[in-house]
């Protein structure tokens, strides 16, 4: 795996999150959803996520997991192999935030991965650094739309409550297809666009995602969208937990 330091470094439009989806969305979904996402510009928003996450909500990231139970049902998933990380050489960690799905790929893949956590902040990343006291993981400050890895890096990628935070899924998917190996998998969670996903965009500044139109654009930068995961029985009879897939690139 290589780091690329001379990409460059281009302005960026600003783009919305419109389409039929958003457009279908219940009212009560749209008034509670948070919609700075789709009012200024992506490197200002940015920033402001910057704000967000270096600050106290950042801080109780780790406890709000806990509470949630997201910790614990995020462990199931490595340790039943829901998503497999035996025989992973390369493995990315997306948004590492305070090391939450980092502390499940130190456990349970294999002890000679490699593993690289990156984060756009610094803050979240010297959180990671204090809960996990690991040395197995090297730290990375990146941009999920611009990444420092060399085309094909990697054999597995963990995106954990990321995508969201862009305006347009394409810009990271597009990213995440280039630096994965063919044949590589992807275990991808995000905030869906139900009620309960629309309080999660308001307290987190983010955005939701419709199920349908992410597996189209996962299609259309090489990303087949293999299997839905479900946390539990019960979230997958009730369509809770938000959306979590596994993908390959093709």
């Amino acid at each position: 795996m290589v780091l690329k330091t001379d990409r460059r470094r281009a302005a960026r439009p600003r783009k919305h999150p419109s389409g039929p989806a958003e457009r279908r969305k219940p009212v009560l979904n749209r008034l509670v959803e948070h919609r700075l996402i789709g009012r200024v510009s992506l490197d200002e928003y940015q920033e402001k996520i910057r704000d967000v996450y270096d600050g106290p909500q950042g801080a109780i990231l780790a406890t709000c997991s806990m509470l949630s139970l997201h910790t614990s049902l995020g462990a199931r998933l490595f340790r039943e192999r829901k998503f497999d990380l035996r025989g992973a050489r390369r493995i990315l960690d997306v948004g590492s935030g305070a090391g939450q799905i980092a502390r499940h790929l130190i456990k349970y893949s294999d002890k000679e991965a490699e593993l690289v956590c990156f984060d756009l902040s610094h803050e979240m990343l010297r959180r990671a650094r204090n809960r996990l006291r690991s040395a197995r993981p090297r730290f990375v400050v990146a941009d999920l739309t611009r990444l420092p890895f060399a085309d094909a890096s990697f054999d597995r990628v963990t995106c954990g409550y990321v995508l969201e935070h862009l305006p347009d899924a394409r810009l990271g998917l597009s990213e995440l297809s280039r630096v994965m190996e063919p044949g590589a998998r992807m275990l991808l969670l995000t905030t869906e666009d139900t009620f309960s996903g629309a309080w999660t965009s308001r307290m987190w500044c983010c955005r939701t995602y419709n199920r349908r139109e992410l597996a189209q654009i996962c299609g259309e930068v090489g990303l087949r969208w293999d299997r839905e995961l479900w946390f539990t029985p019960m979230h997958k009879a009730l369509r809770a937990g938000g959306i979590c897939v596994e993908l390959i690139k093709e």
